[in-house]
């Protein structure tokens, strides 16, 4: 008996003294790191989170939960967690033995456009013997992901696209230098004749012209206007025209031009518009493509008119001009009227959800290209 109490006496003790252990250092040496697969990724595109936990001490984590926050659009492979309306909350629980590094990759798919941050974690562990908890929040550093647009691909807005292209290459071709020599490249349907290479052309088999330098690099600008006057939110029409948008970012930096872009939605970050002067290449792809994954639809957009009004105007250094937009209120559609009227050198694309597109003058139908997202909805239903 007295054996038995002496057991039962070293027992509680054990146990006394893991719980007071665990209490005291649990979290001691312990790192938990969030890191998304890439900094950039397109909407619908798949990506991993990897959750890495090191335990660098002797003590070993028998169970440890790691909590933290997403954003719903994220939507992973499993479905372990809980979904709130904006939310969704991860719960993720590792066995840790002692000085063990373990990393878990957590499979994604980014539904929709946007800027996605995690900056913290609640860490849940428990004593050897799973009777007491022990919580602590930590600080997630740098985990953040760009989701950018989907570039708008849809067979008619294609044909747009090669209409527009054609018509911005051949006001490009005008300002070529007959004098400053650049290169080779490939034969387009707008070429003169006479610029046809025929040495290069007979050596490879397919047509090939001279490249020549421009007089003036001019840039393409691209004016989005998020403004809406009506009383529902037209979201599907904001993240469309933000998706026409992309698509024509891609189509004129392909071709080697300056684009500039002006948008009157809030950047999430910077809580001002996205404003990027012309540029080219890949910096300035990069730089476009996450001021749009970063745009903030559900702050208050700023007036276009009042913002981009004299900016658009501004015409010294424009070789061509298009905008997107899902509204024609009364306010821009003047203001449009009235800059095209000098400038005949632009195109509007104008996205709707309804069943016929939305009123206009006669006077803009000639510049307004309509994209049915109705249309295109039932037509991908059908499929």
């Amino acid at each position: 008996m007295i054996q038995l109490l002496g057991i039962l006496v070293v027992a509680v003790l054990l146990y006394l003294g893991q719980k007071t252990v665990y209490q005291k250092i649990w979290h001691k040496n312990l790192r938990v790191r969030l890191a998304f697969q890439e900094q950039g990724i397109w909407e619908g595109q798949e990506s991993t989170l990897s959750e890495i936990i090191e335990n660098q001490k002797k003590l070993p984590l028998t169970m440890l939960k790691v909590k933290f926050q997403t954003d719903r659009h994220l939507v992973f492979a499993d479905t372990k967690g809980s979904r709130t309306t904006d939310k969704f909350y991860r719960n993720d629980i590792f066995q840790i033995g002692r000085m063990e590094k373990v990393t878990r990759k957590l499979h994604f798919t980014a539904a929709r456009r946007g800027y996605y941050t995690i900056r913290e974690a609640d860490l849940v562990a428990s004593d050897l013997f799973l009777t007491a908890q022990y919580t602590a929040v930590t600080t997630i550093d740098q985990c953040s992901l760009y989701v950018y647009p989907k570039p708008f691909s849809h067979p008619e807005f294609k044909q747009s696209l090669k209409q527009l292209n054609g018509e911005v290459l051949a006001k490009r071709h005008l300002l070529e230098d007959p004098f400053e020599y650049r290169g080779i490249r490939e034969y387009q349907p707008q070429d003169d004749l006479r610029s046809i290479n025929w040495k290069v052309t007979a050596r490879t088999g397919d047509f090939k012209v001279n490249h020549k330098n421009y007089t003036a690099e001019k840039a393409v600008r691209i004016f989005i206007n998020l403004e809406d006057t009506g009383i529902l939110k037209k979201e599907d029409c904001v993240e469309a025209s933000l998706q026409i948008a992309t698509a024509l970012l891609l189509l004129f930096l392909e071709q080697g031009m300056q684009v500039a872009v002006y948008c009157n939605g809030v950047d999430v970050i910077h809580k001002d518009p996205c404003i990027l002067e012309a540029g080219g290449g890949v910096r300035q792809r990069e730089a476009v493509l996450r001021a749009f994954a970063r745009i903030d639809t559900s702050q208050p957009v700023l007036s276009f008119t009042e913002l981009f009004g004299s900016r658009l105007n501004e015409t010294a250094g424009s070789l061509y001009t298009c905008i997107v937009s899902p509204n024609a209120y009364e306010d821009f559609a003047e203001l449009i009227r009235r800059y095209h009227a000098l400038h005949p050198d632009m195109k509007w694309f104008l996205p709707y959800s309804e069943a016929v597109p939305p009123e206009t003058e006669e006077g803009l139908k000639s510049m307004i290209t309509f994209i049915s997202l109705r249309e295109i909805s039932l037509r991908e239903g059908s499929v």
